[in-house]
């Protein structure tokens, strides 16, 4: 393709002229010829570039062949002072160049040029992808439900994400993908019930669900403690009878009955000593009564509709 003729008016041509000519100057306005003999005494050339096609470039005659441009800009950033990084500078000059042959549209950089050299601005100056980052972030019209940004590990990648998207917006239309997508940013997705997305579980929920249930059944231990001042002993009778016993539950309570100072007070403790007694002396007691605490309900339920508690030894019918 020959060089085309510059054109005074056009506004994506000036720019990468003025730019063209800035860092020129920076380099302290080398001639046209030396310039041509320092493309020309690189190993890296790609265009070969003359005194005659230098000075074209520079001033803004012809419009220049990417080669051209980038051969120039290597050469006048390495001589600036202080030097400039040369990858920096070609970066920079590729959109500039790119827009005076694809319009508006080339002057954006391509996704992985945006994963490479940042969404720019670095000068103050608003670049076409700072803007375009404000506008398409959902920050600016929605609250983004907070169980949505918990640590995980994505179940497929972004490639593949992006993939599904296109296909979606081809059969049901951009429109109707963006409100959903924001739809479900706001907290509505498949799985909110449960406090995660499909196919992940909420660590923080499922602890606080745990100390829920673990409350509720410290409770209701009480309260049977009270009416059943021998409960402990028929459990722990129960308990060692119960061949059912998930294994790894009773090798924690063998062994924390190996701590006799800890199975002393588990021994005499009773609902009035009961704040007294440690947090181990509480789990353990729990696991002497409570064979099995199960979530059947939603959180905000009351707790004896949210948790069903299997006894180690029934609840009498007068409790």
């Amino acid at each position: 393709m020959s060089d085309a003729t510059l054109s005074p008016s056009a506004g994506p041509q000036q720019e990468l002229v003025k730019a063209l000519q800035e860092l020129h100057r920076a380099a302290g306005l080398l001639s046209f010829r030396k310039v041509s003999e320092q493309i020309g005494n690189r190993d890296d050339l790609l265009s070969a570039a003359s005194h005659e096609t230098v000075r074209s470039a520079l001033k803004g005659i012809r419009m220049p062949r990417w080669e051209t441009v980038r051969d120039i800009v290597v050469v006048l950033a390495g001589l600036c002072s202080p030097p400039r990084d040369e990858e920096a500078e070609t970066a920079r000059f590729l959109p500039l160049w790119r827009a005076t042959r694809e319009g508006e549209s080339g002057a954006m950089k391509s996704f992985q040029e945006l994963l490479n050299g940042g969404w720019g601005g670095e000068d103050g100056k608003w670049t076409p992808e700072l803007v375009m980052g404000a506008m398409l972030n959902p920050f600016n019209a929605i609250r983004i439900h907070p169980s949505l940004a918990a640590p995980h590990e994505p179940l497929i990648s972004e490639d593949d994400w992006v993939q599904l998207m296109q296909i979606e917006i081809e059969e049901r239309g951009a429109e109707h993908v963006l409100r959903v997508l924001l739809h479900m940013l706001k907290g509505d997705y498949v799985g909110a019930e449960r406090g995660a997305p499909y196919g992940y579980h909420n660590a923080d929920r499922e602890a606080m669900e745990a100390y829920a249930a673990f409350r509720y059944g410290c409770q209701e231990i009480l309260r049977r403690l009270r009416a059943e001042p021998n409960l402990l002993a028929e459990s722990i009778r129960a308990m060692r009878a119960d061949e059912t016993m998930d294994r790894d539950d009773r090798a924690e309570l063998l062994e924390s009955e190996s701590d006799p100072s800890l199975l002393r007070e588990v021994m005499i403790v009773t609902p009035d000593t009961w704040d007294e007694a440690s947090e181990e002396a509480h789990h353990m007691v729990f696991g002497y009564l409570i064979k099995q605490i199960s979530p059947v309900g939603r959180a905000g339920l009351p707790d004896e509709e949210r948790f069903r508690i299997t006894w180690r030894v029934p609840v009498p019918a007068a409790v």
